[in-house]
Parts: C-alpha cells; sequence; structure tokens
C-alpha cells in the first residue's frame, strides 16, 4: 500500500507545493498567462490559495514520512479534491472550459485519499 500511495501521493504533493509556491511569490502580471483566472480573485486570496496548497502538499507528505498524526494525509487529499471542485467552479463560471488539469488533480487526489487510510 506504501508503493501505491506515495506513488500517487509524491507527484500530487510536488504539483501543489509548485503551484502554492508561484501562487505565494509571483506578481498578478507573472502568473497570468499560466493561470487566466487570477484577474477575477483579489491577491490576497490569491496568496491564501497557495498558502492552502502549501500546507496540504505538506500534509501529504510529513504524517506518512514521520508517523506522527498520520490521519492528516486523506484529510489533505479529501481537501485537495475540494478545493479542484472549487476550481472547477470558477473556471466554469468565468466562461473558461479549460478543466481537464482540474479533473486530474482532483482524481488523482481522490485516489490518494483510499491508500492514505491504509497508512
Amino acid at each position: 500500500m506504501n508503493i501505491a500511495y506515495w506513488s500517487v501521493a509524491g507527484p500530487l504533493a510536488l504539483f501543489y507545493l509548485y503551484a502554492g509556491t508561484l501562487k505565494m511569490i509571483r506578481s498578478r502580471d507573472r502568473l497570468r498567462p499560466m493561470m487566466a483566472w487570477v484577474d477575477h480573485m483579489p491577491l490576497p486570496a490569491l496568496r491564501a490559495l497557495g498558502a492552502v496548497e502549501i500546507l496540504g502538499a505538506t500534509g501529504l507528505i510529513l504524517p506518512p514520512l514521520t508517523g506522527i498524526a498520520p490521519s492528516l494525509a486523506p484529510a489533505a487529499a479529501i481537501g485537495f479534491v475540494l478545493l479542484q471542485a472549487g476550481a472547477i467552479a470558477v473556471h466554469l463560471r468565468g466562461e473558461d472550459r479549460r478543466i481537464a488539469l482540474n479533473a486530474g488533480l482532483a482524481v488523482a487526489a481522490a485516489v490518494t485519499v483510499w491508500p492514505a487510510t491504509r497508512l
């Protein structure tokens, strides 16, 4: 079960760590080419979203690695499913139909939940 968890959770955590860091440190102008929706969100909310993504990535990695509070790993995975559900809603409301990445991330996070409960 460990191999199944790390095969999905590792890349998922790396993606969210990268995306969250970009949202925390880059300006709106530098994010716009990658994320067209940034103009529809206040900058403090964008920074908070980046912080949530970084914390979620940490929740996927540290609890299983250390054995401390391992119930945080499935909670982080469920949080990412909910985050992507919200992201899909934001994209569709903004008339942006490019939701394949969000759907893929939601599926990956959902797949991570089950092995995370078995750690």
